[in-house]
Parts: C-alpha cells; sequence; structure tokens
C-alpha cells in the first residue's frame, strides 16, 4: 500500500530537497522519477519521486508527488515534517483551482474533475467524461467567436454609409445571428443529452394510443412532435426539458401502449418499454372521452404514477377516476387549452418529493452544474433575442453590438472567464482534499 503527498508552487523543489536525504531535484530539472530517503525528523522511510516543472503540470506549477509507505502513522509524520519546512495545507479542490486560474483548465473542466470523483455509478461517469473532455468548452468556444465577429462587422459597419462597399446589410447581420442561434439551441441539447441520465429526473408520458400524449408533450415543453388523429403516429423517443420550478425535469414522450405491434411498431414498443423501467415517475395518460381508465396491470410496480385525464374539453369526457394504490393521483387537463397544466406541475412535484421545505430530494453536483450552464446559455439566448429584435426595429449598430455583448459576457461565465469569486469557492469547496 502506498500514501502520496503532492506539493505544488513555486517553492516545492526547495522543500522537497530539504526532506529527501541522498537525493536532490536539480534547479531546472526535467520531468523525471528518483528514488531516495526521505527524512521525516524522526527517522528515514523509503520514497519515489515524481517531479513535473512548471508549466507542463496539472497545476502549470512546479509539482512533486512523494510516494511513500502507506502506513497512516508514516504518512502523518511526512505530512508534519512537510509543513515543517514551510508547506501548507491544501485547500479542498486548490490544486484543480490552480490549474484553473493559470489557465491550464477551463471552469467547465474543473466541474467535470469534480464530477468524475463524486460518480457513483456509470450515467455519471459518464456524464462528467463529458464536460471533462471538453465538450460544453468547444461549443461554447466556438458560439464566443461567432459572438464577436457578429459584433466585429457591426461595429466596422458603422464607418460607412448604406451605399458604400463596407457598409454590411441588416438582413447579413441578422442571418449571422439566426445561425449564432441554432447553434446556441444545439450547445443546451447537448448539455441535456450529456446530464439527463444523472443530473434531471426522467418523467415518462405513456398510455393507450390517441391518448393525447404528443398534443400534451408540445404543450408543456413547446415541442413539435407529430399530431394526427391516427392511433400509433408516433414510433420514435423525443425528449425535452419541462420547467417544472423549482428544476427542469426530462419529459419523454413515447409510442403509445399496444398489446398487439408488430414489425417496426413491436421494436419501439420495447424501447418504450425499457424508458418507462428507467422513469422517475409516469404520467399514466387517457383520453377522457373514451370510457373509463384501462386496466392497471400494465403499470410497473416499482415507478410512481400520477394518472392524466386529458382532452377534459371535449363534450363525452367522463369524470375524473379515484386515486388507487396504483394511482395515487390524478389530474384532469386539456392539451388543446393548456387548463390544468399548473395543477399538473404540482403533483409531479409532489411524486417527485419536492413540494417539501428545502427544494428537490435528492439533489445532485449534475444538477447543480446543468442548472448553471442551463441559466447561462439561455441568457446567451435571451440577449441574442433582443440583439435581434434592435435590429428589427432600427436601433443604431452600437446599441445593437452592446445587447450582444450580453450573450458574450454569459458564456464568458460557464468557462469561467468572468465568473465572480463567491461561485468559484462554492464550486471549489465541493471537492475532496488532494484533487
Amino acid at each position: 500500500m502506498r500514501g502520496v503527498l503532492r506539493i505544488s508552487g513555486p517553492r516545492a523543489r526547495e522543500i522537497v530537497n530539504a526532506a529527501l536525504l541522498g537525493t536532490v531535484v536539480e534547479p531546472g530539472a526535467e520531468r523525471r522519477v528518483l528514488t531516495g530517503r526521505f527524512g521525516d525528523g524522526v527517522g528515514s522511510q523509503p520514497a519515489l519521486v515524481l517531479w513535473m516543472p512548471g508549466p507542463r503540470s496539472y497545476t502549470r506549477e512546479d509539482v512533486c508527488e512523494l510516494h511513500l509507505p502507506g502506513s497512516p502513522p508514516l504518512l502523518a509524520r511526512a505530512y508534519e515534517r512537510l509543513l515543517e519546512l514551510g508547506a501548507r495545507a491544501a485547500m479542498p479542490g486548490e490544486f484543480t483551482r490552480r490549474a484553473f486560474l493559470n489557465g491550464r483548465i477551463d471552469l467547465t473542466r474543473a466541474e467535470g474533475v469534480l464530477e468524475l470523483v463524486l460518480a457513483t455509478n456509470e450515467d455519471e461517469r459518464r456524464a462528467a467524461a463529458g464536460l471533462l473532455s471538453g465538450g460544453l468548452d468547444r461549443r461554447t468556444a466556438s458560439l464566443r467567436d461567432e459572438l464577436e465577429a457578429a459584433r466585429a462587422l457591426m461595429e466596422a459597419s458603422l464607418d460607412f454609409d448604406e451605399a458604400d462597399t463596407g457598409h454590411v446589410p441588416r438582413e447579413e447581420l441578422d442571418a449571422s445571428m439566426a445561425r449564432i442561434e441554432e447553434h446556441l439551441a444545439e450547445a443546451l441539447s447537448w448539455e441535456t443529452a450529456r446530464q439527463a441520465p444523472s443530473a434531471l429526473p426522467m418523467v415518462v408520458l405513456f398510455g393507450p394510443p390517441n391518448a393525447g400524449k404528443s398534443s400534451l408533450f408540445n404543450r408543456l415543453c413547446g415541442g413539435s412532435a407529430l399530431v394526427s388523429d391516427l392511433a400509433g403516429t408516433t414510433r420514435d423517443v423525443l425528449t425535452a426539458l419541462w420547467p417544472v420550478a423549482p428544476a427542469p425535469v426530462l419529459l419523454v414522450d413515447g409510442p403509445g401502449l399496444d398489446r398487439v405491434a408488430t414489425g417496426p411498431d413491436a421494436r419501439a414498443q420495447e424501447l418504450a418499454a425499457i424508458g418507462r423501467r428507467s422513469a422517475d415517475l409516469l404520467l399514466w395518460v387517457h383520453d377522457a372521452s373514451a370510457g373509463a381508465a384501462p386496466a392497471e396491470d400494465t403499470l410497473p410496480r416499482d415507478v410512481p404514477v400520477v394518472g392524466v385525464w386529458n382532452q377534459v374539453d371535449r363534450p363525452r369526457a367522463g369524470p375524473q377516476p379515484a386515486p388507487s394504490s396504483a394511482v395515487a393521483e390524478w389530474v384532469s387537463v386539456s392539451a388543446r387549452e393548456g387548463s390544468g397544466l399548473g395543477s399538473l406541475a404540482e403533483a409531479v412535484r409532489r411524486a417527485l418529493g419536492w413540494s417539501r421545505p428545502g427544494g428537490p430530494s435528492g439533489s445532485s453536483l449534475g444538477r447543480d452544474l446543468f442548472l448553471r450552464h442551463r441559466g447561462a446559455l439561455e441568457e446567451a439566448r435571451r440577449s441574442l433575442l433582443q440583439a435581434r429584435a434592435e435590429l428589427g426595429q432600427g436601433a443604431s449598430l452600437d446599441l445593437v453590438a452592446e445587447t450582444l455583448r450580453g450573450a458574450t459576457l454569459a458564456l464568458d461565465v460557464i468557462g469561467g472567464r468572468t465568473t465572480p469569486e463567491d461561485l468559484l469557492d462554492r464550486i471549489f469547496a465541493r471537492f475532496c482534499l488532494g484533487k
């Protein structure tokens, strides 16, 4: 068993050399591995020394790792000896914070390190790996470049009249911002897909064909699922964010429950069944005008269920069913008119345990990070939409460019370029020591 003590900073070589017996790290030494003895002030211990000079180290500072015997008393004495020689105990997350402050990693990658350390299952590990690989940073960096290019066009155009060749037509500027808006939507979709398994509760719509699930999905999420009076229109599984305060959920719409499906429809049913088993909550949707609710034998017994008595605006709508052991609560809604949606959101909050004081139960780091990233992306989108509106209303280009700058500032928060110090404190305080 081996214990590791890590030192980072301008005095790393000085302190390590003071502790080593018969071995020294020479000035200007390149990355190397040394063996020797560590003098702990009482005796000595065998030591493997990993020397990693800056800036080619994790923190971009001189870093030294001492690999020592894993005996807790020996490690404690070695640790005390380093403090006696002038080292300081690291704060939680300080090594990663130094890497961030020194430009080795951006804030999203630092958050990826934290997510990876705290991951408890494969889904969380994959979500962390997505951040650590720089997926969100690459997307926001390219968006930032596009925003800066659009602002540069506006500011350059200020120096020319419309008849001059250097003038950029407003239509061209608007088309540029429209493309950026599309790329913002793609970045948000990537982050939603990355975090969905670990950060967002999954709420699945299911029920018989033509019960109005896709209409309800569109109403709740502003989606564009195909809606038809023909049963079985939905074959693919659709996902979107449903903003159920205080946090969003991932709403899933799939094919209607059909016990005699064959061919491609049978495969669609299999995928829908997998989704139901993975759900945090099921919304069992029925057409209120189609008669009594079907038998409950199709309901999974290990997933909470809220019944949705849909299309109550229809003339033949029947009375809402009573609660049962399988369906604790029913809610009457009209996807077409939008009535009852507030009551449905309340029922979802109760079923997920969000109605208790303190907000969402089981809140995870992944959800916190998702909300931060999503908030910044949406703030960037709001600034972009405002800039497009000002451009269309004939506002001066310097005003439009300044509004567009707000979108850039929002993206800078994600990567940590303009992140407040107190937010950095909250993020890095969640790291364990030694990271």
